[in-house]
């Protein structure tokens, strides 16, 4: 197994997500600056409905795409228009069930608008519309080609949400650009947002319209049957998964205890902020599954694949527990990415970074059902995490707001975790090192108690003696670690010798 083709691949898919997200990223600030809290917890809202509706129509599709043209190579074309033409299928559903469910669902959905709902749907559609291009990309190995795709796409939201933010107000105070006589930034900047991401995806779709074009209509029923029979116990974990990603904002607007200071949608955009703070491991962690899951479906047949997957899991571990310190430990740095007004909220962020590093974990160890064609176990896993959520989001959320929803999201991910490694290790044993992981995991936790506790304790007003101390424990962890792994492969080489 070629794990330096795995580090390229995921260096480039890694960098195209990362990079686009970071500019995302880098918008929060300038966003929460720029508009109210109510209406960021509006938007984050939105964005939390729309994965629910992205998992529905492509339905599997993409994970039985990467696996079917693995197992028959020679009907990558006829699996590509399959698979296009399924989602198109979708699509028009999709477009049948908007025009008929508007004013009963937006109530239930928490959209109040209906430009907001129609956005939101255009924004579905022409996401699901870049799907299986985008996977035909991965599989061909064009990391480059994607990653600049990606990049023009968030360099376009980048600007229109820059335009009509900033640039359009100042133009109609100078009686500029006709056009925007009825714009009006306090009372629709959602809107506005929204529209910047439609344009977005509608550069993506134009980018990727030499491959688009190529689809034919050529919809072979008993392979389009055996590709969703295999991949629609994904539709099943998509939405547990969207319900223990997203779910807790929806959960917080119906179940938060609005007070004098705060309603219950301005408590989720105070939630939604916060959480963008452990978004470094988050990138991480998809930047890895973009590169991984192609990459462990084509050397599944490798005499060494399960020795590689367990040390790829234990480089990772170090990966997620260095992000974990360099957000936790820099925090006095990482916080001005939200508006102050918003800070209320960080006691939120280990809890969610600890979540997202479980989930990164899990991510790794779920390889095995998919490798073992038991995808429907993913099913059950996922749910036994949607349980885990619900309940709690559902008994704590009216006393604790948004506290409940960052524990929610730690102990699902954490509980899915362990019970996908278990099981695994029955069905498809990988050789783990759960002991080494274990120590990374927990020193880098003792490491954010010794700071966060210790160090602010008596160094509560010196910011920069913090900062420092931060980046010499972040250090003293990297040696650490590299030592560790260093006297591991040198156990390894005298072993094979």
């Amino acid at each position: 197994m070629n794990i330096k083709k795995l580090i390229s691949e995921t260096f480039w898919y890694g960098f195209s997500t990362i990079f686009a997200r970071l500019l995302n990223y880098i918008l929060t600030p300038y966003i929460t600056y720029k508009i109210a809290t109510n209406a960021y917890g509006e938007m984050s809202t939105i964005y939390a409905l729309i994965p629910f509706f992205n998992v529905l129509v492509t339905h599997g599709m993409e994970t039985s795409f990467f696996n079917f043209v693995n197992l028959y190579p020679e009907k990558k074309e006829s699996i590509y228009n399959t698979a296009s033409w399924s989602i198109l299928v979708m699509i028009l559903l999709l477009v049948f069930f908007a025009y008929q469910s508007p004013e009963r669902f937006k109530n239930i959905l928490l959209i109040s608008n209906n430009s907001y709902w129609w956005l939101m749907f255009l924004i579905i559609v022409t996401d699901a519309l870049t799907a299986i291009p985008f996977c035909k990309l991965r599989q061909d190995g064009r990391p480059i080609y994607y990653a600049v795709i990606k990049i023009s796409g968030i360099l376009c939201y980048m600007f229109f949400m820059y335009y009509f933010l900033s640039i359009a107000p100042e133009r109609i105070a100078h009686n500029k650009h006709f056009w925007l006589q009825k714009y009006n930034p306090q009372r629709f900047s959602v809107q506005y947002i929204l529209i910047a991401n439609l344009l977005q995806n509608i550069l993506v779709i134009m980018l990727l319209l030499p491959h688009i074009i190529k689809i034919k209509f050529k919809l072979e029923f008993k392979l389009w049957l055996n590709m969703f029979q295999y991949g629609w116990p994904m539709i099943v974990v998509g939405l547990a998964g969207m319900v223990n990603e997203t779910f807790d904002r929806i959960m917080l607007g119906w179940l938060a205890v609005p007070t004098k200071l705060l309603s219950a949608t301005a408590q989720i955009g105070i939630y939604s902020a916060c959480y963008k703070l452990s978004m470094l491991v988050t990138f991480a962690v998809q930047a890895f599954k973009l590169g991984a899951e192609p990459f462990f479906f084509k050397n599944a047949q490798q005499a060494d694949a399960k020795q590689n997957y367990a040390r790829i899991l234990s480089f990772f571990s170090i990966v997620l527990c260095i992000l974990f310190l360099i957000v936790m430990l820099l925090l006095p740095i990482w916080r001005y990415f939200i508006a102050p007004k918003m800070w209320s909220g960080l006691s939120v962020v280990p809890i969610l970074l600890l979540a997202n590093m479980f989930l990164g974990v899990y991510y790794n160890l779920s390889i095995w059902y998919k490798l073992a064609q038991k995808t429907k176990i993913g099913i059950w896993i996922t749910l036994i995490g949607c349980f885990v959520t619900i309940g709690i989001n559902w008994i704590f959320i009216p006393k604790y707001g948004y506290m409940a929803c960052a524990w929610a999201t730690c102990l699902c991910y954490g509980t899915m975790m362990v019970v996908c490694y278990k099981w695994g290790q029955k069905h498809y044993p990988i050789p783990y090192k759960i002991k080494k992981m274990l120590s990374y995991f927990g020193l880098c936790l003792f490491f954010y108690f010794l700071h966060s506790v210790f160090f602010t304790y008596y160094f509560p007003e010196k910011t920069m003696i913090s900062i420092i101390i931060g980046v010499l424990l972040i250090l003293v962890y990297i040696l650490w670690a590299w030592f560790i792994e260093f006297k591991y492969k040198k156990s390894l080489g005298q072993t094979t010798t």
